[in-house]
C-alpha cells in the first residue's frame, strides 16, 4: 500500500504519520510537497496536523489554495481515500471537501491533552476495526477545533451517518464537560457522503505506539484503512 503524506509550510506531524505507515505498519509512505500539481500512484492521502502557513487568517484558510489541493480533490472525487488530521481536517473543510467550519475553541485557549471519543459508525472504512460505542483515548492539540455547522447541516450529517467520532466521557456519555472545544454535536470526526474522505481533530498517529504514547487506540484506524485498500 502506498500512502501519500502532504507537507505544507508549517506541517509538523508529517513525520509522525510516516513513522506509523512505515515502521509500525510496514507500508510505503510517499512525501508530497504542497507545490505538487499531480499525485503519483497512491492508495490513500493523509493531510497531517500542524500549523500550515502559521494558521494565518484562520486554520487551513491559505493551505486550501496550495497547488496540490486540486489534485487531492480530483483523487477524492475518483474514490481515493483522504484522511485529514487536525490541521488536515481544517484544510479539508476550507477546501469544501467536508462541510462546516471551524471556530476558536470555546475557552479561546489552545488545548493539548488526551480526550475520550466514542465510535459512532464502524461501517466506515476508517473504523472497521472498532466497534460502535467503543470509547477511545486520543490526544488533541488545537486552538481552532470548535466545529460548527448550521442545524440543518447537522441533521443531514446525522441522517447520512457521517458523524464518525464524538467527544465523550470515559463511559461513553456525551456531555458539555467532556467536549473540550465546544464542537456542535460533540463532533470529533466526520466523513463525506461517500465515506472516503474523513476529517478528525484528535491525533491517531500520536496514539499508535505503546512505547511513545502509552496507548494504541489510534493504530486500528490506519489498519482499517489498509484493510479497505
Amino acid at each position: 500500500m502506498r500512502v501519500g503524506i502532504v507537507v505544507f509550510p508549517g506541517s509538523n506531524c508529517d513525520r509522525d504519520c510516516c513513522d506509523v505507515v512505515e515502521r509500525l505498519l510496514g507500508q510505503t509512505a510517499v512525501s508530497l510537497w504542497y507545490r505538487d500539481t499531480d499525485l503519483p500512484a497512491l492508495d490513500a492521502v493523509i493531510l497531517p496536523g500542524g500549523f500550515s502557513y502559521g494558521d494565518a487568517l484562520r486554520a487551513g484558510a491559505i493551505a486550501r489554495f496550495a497547488p496540490i489541493m486540486q489534485a487531492i480533490a480530483r483523487f477524492a472525487q475518483e474514490g481515493g481515500y483522504v484522511l485529514g488530521i487536525c490541521n488536515g481536517f481544517q484544510i479539508l473543510v476550507e477546501a469544501g471537501l467536508l462541510p462546516g467550519a471551524f471556530l476558536k475553541n470555546r475557552s479561546l485557549r489552545f488545548i493539548c491533552k488526551p480526550v475520550f471519543v466514542r465510535v459512532e459508525h464502524h461501517q466506515n472504512p476508517y473504523l472497521s476495526r472498532y466497534a460502535d460505542g467503543e470509547v477511545l483515548s486520543l490526544p488533541i492539540a488545537h486552538g481552532e477545533g470548535n466545529y460548527y455547522i448550521h442545524p440543518e447541516g447537522l441533521a443531514h450529517l446525522e441522517a447520512h451517518r457521517q458523524i464518525l467520532l464524538r467527544y465523550c466521557d470515559p463511559l461513553g456519555y456525551c456531555a458539555q464537560d467532556a467536549n473540550p472545544n465546544g464542537s456542535m454535536g460533540d463532533i470529533a470526526a466526520l466523513c463525506n457522503p461517500a465515506g472516503n474522505v474523513m476529517g478528525m481533530m484528535p491525533h491517531p498517529e500520536r496514539a499508535s505506539d505503546m512505547a511513545l504514547s502509552g496507548g494504541t487506540d489510534g493504530l486500528r484506524l490506519f489498519q482499517s484503512l489498509i484493510d479497505r485498500c
